[in-house]
């Protein structure tokens, strides 16, 4: 099933039938450990909605309420190049090997929900950077318990030329206005994604594509559950929160986001998250 955020109430899909809740809290409904029975209850004592369809389209919201976006990094191995090949003239690049053979995950916050993007909403690329890239994630759904609910789509946007200058950068290279979206939707399910689940990054410019690439799931070293144990370990999410599980496509130095370039990223089982770069 997948859930939808909207202005006029929350969405729900199953086999290609509609159906709205109007007065529910967001947050105090997703974060429910039992959130994948409840939509099933709601489903079979319900009708089908002639006005889901519009509450999608006109008034689409990102999927997240107060609920803190958090991100993994290096959990792929091109990803690890990636980072130690933008950080090698500063001589960081031992940095993510180390990352990447440690027990130790990489955790960031990337933002607060309030200043998360939505699907067909803009990102930005920072001023002062010169060298600036989509990062197309699966992103878990996670109950103040810890529990796996569902899976949506992330666009992590960095900004590369200031993460190479010195590791240390990070936050300034991953936080700051526009940088995180989500979207379209939260699909929920008490089954583990297929393993070969495929995410697709396409960036258009001016109609043409620039750039496209493919990775599935598989390619993730980190076991989801690991990484929500660190996140969790000594810290207390009392909405629930999302965690962006990494990267596996990785443009090259020759390639760096413009405004009004488009990026699409689809993951199969849950959609298409379209977001225009201000």
């Amino acid at each position: 099933m997948k859930i939808y955020r909207t202005k006029k109430g929350i969405v729900i899909e199953t086999n290609n039938q509609f159906y709205t809740q109007a007065n529910e809290n967001w947050d105090g409904f997703i974060n429910d450990d039992n959130l994948y029975l409840k939509l099933e209850k709601i489903v079979q004592s319900s009708n089908a909605s002639e006005e889901a369809h519009h509450w999608i389209n006109e008034a689409l919201l990102p999927p997240v309420g107060n609920q803190e976006v958090w991100a993994s990094g290096v959990t792929y191995f091109k990803s690890k190049l990636g980072r130690q090949e933008e950080s090698k003239d500063s001589g960081g690049g031992t940095f993510y090997e180390k990352v990447y053979n440690a027990a130790r995950p990489e955790l960031f916050m990337k933002a607060t929900g309030p200043r998360v993007m939505g699907h067909l909403q803009k990102v930005r690329i920072r001023k002062d950077s010169t060298w600036d890239v989509p990062e197309p994630e699966l992103t878990l759904l996670v109950s103040s318990s810890g529990k796996i609910l569902g899976y949506t789509i992330g666009n992590d946007m960095s900004s590369r030329s200031i993460e190479g200058e010195n590791p240390l950068y990070l936050p300034q290279a991953k936080v700051y206005n526009g940088s995180t979206a989500l979207g379209p939707c939260i699909f929920i399910t008490e089954k583990p994604l297929p393993k070969d689940t495929e995410i697709k990054l396409e960036v258009i410019r001016d109609s043409n594509l620039i750039f496209s690439d493919t990775v599935t799931i598989d390619q993730i070293k980190r076991d989801f559950t690991e990484l929500i144990n660190y996140l969790y370990t000594e810290y207390s999410f009392p909405e629930g929160s999302f965690l962006m599980t990494g990267t596996g496509i990785v443009p090259g130095s020759d390639f760096t986001l413009a405004s009004r370039d488009v990026v699409k990223i689809q993951i199969s089982g849950i959609g298409t998250l379209i977001n225009a770069v201000e």
